[in-house]
């Protein structure tokens, strides 16, 4: 599959400024990106379980509902950062999260129809959660940016995108695993567990990426 995406801006032909803000890398980005989602639809047919599906109530359904919300957030930021960002490894890590986190989005959202369950529930954010933290004062999921934050990093040039970027991304893939530690302790279907701990190692691997970056720019 990987294969088929077309490969990030490479500096040696078109210059930081250039591949950082070409429309058509953008529009290259955005239909990868439909087309994960649609690949996403299809992969996990297979690796569903027999038995009773999840039901309206469980922590899978709340999972794979409220964590599709989360990663439709680090998409957008992504998505701003591989367009706006000045630094060539902030523009490398937007690319591939947008990537990826596209098409785990499609994955839960086939979950959701295979359980024949509604992308959206009736339950609170978080509610399925082990530990009991739901949102905060904000009605936001651990780690999620306000709408403020979000607008402020669309704004930004140059260096400043990567700077808000950093911070904001940290913070969101913080809660991302967070998230995903709270489905593995309450759930015993193999898909949502193998799901979750892809989730774990990416995340985990960014945020140290990202931390070195801050480091050097500090």
């Amino acid at each position: 599959m990987a294969t088929a995406l077309q490969d990030p801006p490479v500096e040696e032909r078109t210059g930081p400024a250039e591949a950082s803000r070409s429309p058509r890398a953008l529009r290259y980005l955005t239909l990868a990106l439909a087309a994960l989602l649609l690949l996403g639809v299809g992969w996990t047919a297979a690796t569903l379980v027999a038995g009773r599906a999840p039901g309206e109530n469980s922590p899978e359904a709340g999972f794979a509902r409220d964590m599709s919300r989360h990663h439709a957030q680090a998409v957008e930021m992504a998505m701003v950062a591989y367009a706006n960002g000045q630094d060539p490894a902030i523009r490398q890590i937007g690319y591939d999260m947008a990537l990826t986190q596209q098409g785990q989005i499609g994955q839960m959202q086939r979950w959701l129809q295979e359980w024949n369950l509604l992308p959206t529930g009736s339950r609170p954010a978080m509610e399925w959660m082990p530990d009991g933290i739901t949102v905060d004062n904000n009605g936001l999921m651990p780690g999620m940016a306000t709408r403020e934050q979000i607008t402020q990093l669309h704004e930004a040039q140059g260096a400043e995108v990567d700077r808000i970027f950093i911070e904001l991304m940290i913070k969101h893939h913080i809660g991302g695993v967070h998230m995903a530690d709270g489905v593995l302790k309450a759930s015993d279907r193999p898909e949502v567990a193998r799901m979750a701990e892809a989730m774990k190692l990416s995340q985990q691997k960014e945020i140290n990426e990202l931390r070195k970056l801050q480091q050097a720019s500090s």
